[in-house]
């Protein structure tokens, strides 16, 4: 028993471990909203930890040919989505993409996504001194569980 201890202690370490020298960010139950046949856009939300000061300045991926970092916000009680240049990453804080605040926006999707299914992302970040490091993320795909929003959407 003590050696099974061991062993799965030190694998969760030598884990944590290359998980740590991988990059500077983390990614943290990344998940992008299923959609229906006619829909051509839909969110992609995770949580992100930068182990040093980071922004997250741009996204891509083969399911949309237009992917952006957006913000969804309320003014006069009507909600609002718009594209942002970046967003902070302050070191060793979780900053959350979720639904009704920062997101990633796949637009023109090639395809449907259906529920049990994977997008591949590629995030781009950038640190204090410029350079700039990519992650690759694969999401799985999540239900279409909520009625769609009436909102007002910037121009693309």
């Amino acid at each position: 028993m003590t050696n099974t201890r061991t062993l799965v202690v030190a694998l969760a370490l030598s884990c944590s471990a290359a998980a740590a020298f991988a990059g500077d960010v983390t990614v943290s139950e990344p998940w992008v909203r299923g959609t229906v046949a006619a829909q051509k856009a839909t969110g992609a939300f995770m949580g992100l930890t930068a182990a040093k000061p980071m922004r997250l300045v741009g996204a891509s991926s083969p399911a949309a040919p237009v992917v952006e970092v957006h913000e969804m916000s309320m003014e006069n009680d009507v909600m609002k989505m718009r594209p942002v240049a970046a967003i902070d990453l302050p070191a060793g804080q979780t900053v959350a993409l979720k639904p009704g605040g920062y997101h990633i926006m796949l637009m023109g999707l090639t395809a449907p996504l259906n529920a049990g299914t994977v997008v591949p992302l590629t995030l781009s970040f950038e640190a204090a001194d410029g350079q700039r490091e990519d992650v690759q993320v694969e999401a799985p795909v999540r239900e279409l569980a909520a009625p769609a929003m009436k909102m007002k959407h910037g121009a693309h």
